[in-house]
């Protein structure tokens, strides 16, 4: 009786290729451009331009001390017992049992911090004659959108919902990084230029960010994102809204 002939060994697997455009090259490239940009549109502004803009960031202590607070944020990342606290926070608003009818209010309330929100915010205002006002939320929220992606890219968190089992996710699981919380930044960065435009009473700036503290509570409360990517959000947010506010004057100087 004939021996059956023996199957072939299995070839060995093959390395996993490593992507060119992996995440330790993407962050290196993503920070070479962010530094680029910046030191363009510093060029790129008028001399008399420049020197003001100086001396009103000189005058905002308060925008270096956000700042400050942003890169302590963001440095506190690679800390795994911040990141232990995190999830503690998140599973505490997150894994919980709410009513349907809660679910469907946070989801509509985080729409706020939408982009298209921004918009059709900016195209009303433009209606009404609000036209540089109008004109510096289309910019900003363009603007500011580019810097979040770039910031997502270079900090590469995933979703807290990749990470955690038992994440409740209401509505669509979103595509992109984690950190920061672009629908926090996204409403905080109106609420601070809509406060410094307007000049409302104590009440209604209160009432204001109210609402923007809600739309942050709301990204955790769907599972997009952990607590500390919505405190980057809010930090990153209200800088942005104060540069705007300290560009205002030089809209007619570079004519936009």
């Amino acid at each position: 009786m004939n021996n059956p002939i023996p199957a072939p060994a299995p070839l060995p697997a093959a390395p996993p290729r490593t992507s060119f455009w992996s995440a330790h090259r993407r962050r290196p490239v993503f920070l070479l451009l962010l530094v680029a940009g910046l030191a363009a549109f510093l060029v790129w502004l008028p001399g008399g331009a420049r020197a003001s803009l100086w001396t009103a960031l000189n005058a905002q202590r308060e925008l270096f001390i956000l700042l400050f607070l942003f890169a302590l944020v963001t440095l506190s990342l690679i800390w795994s017992a911040g990141q232990r606290l995190d999830a503690r926070v998140f599973t505490l608003f997150n894994m919980r049992g709410y009513p349907v009818w809660l679910d469907r209010f946070m989801w509509f309330a985080t729409q706020l911090g939408n982009m298209l929100t921004a918009f059709i915010l900016a195209f009303i205002l433009f209606i009404f004659n609000y036209r540089r006002l109008s004109v510096e939320i289309v910019f900003g929220t363009l603007t500011l959108w580019l810097l979040v992606e770039t910031i997502k890219a270079l900090a590469d968190r995933q979703r807290p919902f990749l990470v955690l089992e038992s994440t409740r996710v209401v509505g669509l699981r979103e595509k992109g990084d984690s950190f920061p919380s672009g629908h926090t930044t996204q409403i905080f960065f109106l609420t601070t230029i809509f406060i410094h435009h307007f000049q409302p009473g104590m009440g209604a700036s209160v009432a204001l960010y109210a609402v923007a503290a809600l739309v942050g509570f709301t990204r955790i409360y769907v599972g997009a994102h952990y607590p500390r990517d919505v405190i980057a959000g809010l930090v990153l947010g209200s800088v942005w809204g104060l540069l705007a506010a300290l560009l205002e004057p030089y809209w007619t100087v570079l004519r936009l």
